[in-house]
């Protein structure tokens, strides 16, 4: 008899459905599965064999049966433990040992020895490819419930698909065979404003730094690239994890991309089940290319899509080798990143704000902090950072040694929250700007921030007076803006008129832009 369970794969960030199919005849004793599995499922005879037995029922080892189990379509590299449970049951099913319809339903999940299921990674794509695929119930473990729920809140998909989270085996037969029933598990709609994310670092805990709080506060409301230089200690990585406090909630499709993300990648926090916080990601400077952009066989995703609609922070950013600077050239740009196999290719989306910070030299100080390097030594440590890769920088901030007198100084308790405010109110206008764009077709592509606009978008939106044309006139043509430098100093001026709530953008505007955008001669870089 041949039985047909529907399962699924991971292809990428998305899910495919695999059908797990069983042949039980009468034979000489043998158990192989085909269609390209990787050794965790090769092994899963095993625990397949074992939990059947520890449920008393007779496993493929007990009975004279040649037994073979196809992973189709078989061209698909199958890889991890999600195929021990539609293993199990096609079995089951083959071997006459229960009665059910497997129609309809899609099913996932590891089994330990003694029959008990353990939580797997992608259970949200693989709810997403149950309701994609217009399917009735999804049937995984118990600890993979809520993830898996999420899909039923989401208000523009009218299919709502059953989720059934099962402890063991021995419960999910109960179940099919309709000897128990388990209520779909469901989430409630304010579940998710319940979630108050804790930070580790508020903005108004840091003193002094007015300046940086200001360059922070505008790469914070139009998504744009920052770069601090200053002497260790000043406040740098504090300031750059402080930005998390000021970022706005994710939106709840938002939400849904960053928790798929997570959850494929097994990173999804415990007891955790839907990310309400932006990723803050900070790789040493030892890392990889590979660990930064995304690799590996199949590729898995970087720092850079894990820091999607995130911050990535890059700290002592002259030191990371020079190869895996020059690979966010693109990503940076484009807001997604493409890797190329023989076989396959995946595209990551890597929307992130790229916040890095150095010193002003090798030796971490200035001519006047004591410990200045040689002329030689500071070219040196310049030429880490190749010109095109800094010209993607929107923001280029001093971060002098903090005063006594600042040190002393009392908390600013509600700059916290004022400042988070003020960069919601700048977002909720960049986003209805660009929704209203996108509806009436002027734009190919949703967008979020300023930092995402295209040239077309940027002549739209950011229009100037003359006298700011005239000095926007001046600094390109003796060559201290590029074409890139030029669309970019628009894009922060716009977010700058953003953050005061102005649809025109001033001569100041433009004025506070060029200086944050140009390099002057404190600047090392």
């Amino acid at each position: 008899m041949v039985s047909k369970i529907l399962s699924a794969a991971l292809v990428g960030l998305s899910s495919q459905i695999i059908e797990v199919e069983v042949s039980a005849t009468k034979g000489l004793r043998t158990f192989s599965i085909v269609g390209l599995p990787d050794k965790a499922i090769e092994e899963s005879k095993e625990r397949v064999s074992a939990a059947i037995n520890n449920i008393n029922l007779k496993p493929p080892h007990h009975q004279a049966l040649k037994v073979l189990v196809n992973l189709a379509p078989a061209d698909l590299k199958k890889i991890g433990t999600f195929y021990d449970l539609p293993i199990a049951l096609g079995y089951l099913l083959a071997s006459e040992q229960t009665q059910f319809n497997p129609q309809g339903k899609l099913i996932i999940g590891e089994l330990s020895l003694d029959g008990t299921l353990r939580p797997i990674r992608g259970s949200l794509p693989f709810a997403l490819l149950a309701q994609r695929e217009k399917l009735n119930e999804i049937i995984l473990p118990k600890e993979n419930a809520a993830e898996a729920a999420i899909v039923n809140l989401d208000k523009n998909s009218k299919h709502k698909i059953k989720v059934v989270g099962v402890k063991n085996l021995k419960e999910t037969l109960r179940y099919l065979e309709h000897r128990e029933n388990i209520e779909g598990f469901q989430l409630d709609d304010n579940w998710a404003t319940k979630y108050s994310p804790n930070f580790e670092v508020e903005l108004g805990w840091i003193k002094g730094q007015e300046h940086a709080k200001r360059a922070l506060e505008i790469s914070a409301a139009g998504a744009h690239n920052l770069f601090m230089q200053g002497p260790p200690g000043a406040g740098k990585t504090l300031l750059a994890k402080s930005i998390i406090s000021i970022l706005p909630k994710l939106s709840f499709e938002e939400s849904l991309e960053l928790t798929k993300i997570y959850s494929i990648s097994g990173l999804l926090p415990k007891n955790t089940p839907f990310l309400r916080k932006r990723p803050f990601r900070a790789p040493h400077h030892t890392s990889s290319e590979a660990s930064l952009i995304g690799g590996g066989n199949p590729p898995r995703p970087g720092e850079i899509t894990l820091s999607h609609r995130g911050v990535l922070f890059l700290d002592e950013f002259p030191e990371f080798h020079r190869d895996v600077l020059e690979s966010l050239r693109q990503p940076v740009e484009e807001g997604k990143i493409t890797i190329s196999r023989a076989r396959y290719s995946f595209t990551f989306p890597a929307r992130f704000t790229l916040i890095a910070a150095a010193n002003p030299s090798p030796s971490g100080y200035d001519d006047l902090g004591g410990y200045s390097a040689s002329p030689a030594q500071v070219a040196m440590y310049k030429r880490k950072l190749s010109g095109p890769l800094m010209d993607r920088i929107d923001i280029f901030c001093n971060v002098p040694a903090v005063k006594y007198q600042q040190l002393i100084s009392p908390e600013k308790n509600e700059q916290t929250k004022k400042t988070r405010e003020k960069i919601k109110i700048a977002r909720d206008i960049q986003q209805e700007r660009f929704s209203r764009d996108y509806k009436e077709g002027n734009s190919k592509r949703k967008i979020l921030c300023n930092s995402e606009m295209n040239i077309p978008q940027v002549e739209k939106y950011c229009k100037l007076t003359g006298k700011s044309q005239n000095l926007l006139k001046k600094y390109v043509d003796a060559k201290k803006l590029s074409a890139r430098g030029y669309h970019r100093v628009l894009k922060l001026a716009r977010t700058i008129a953003d953050l005061d709530q102005r649809e025109e953008i001033s001569f100041q505007d433009v004025g506070e832009a060029l200086m944050y955008r140009l390099r002057d001669e404190e600047l090392a870089f």
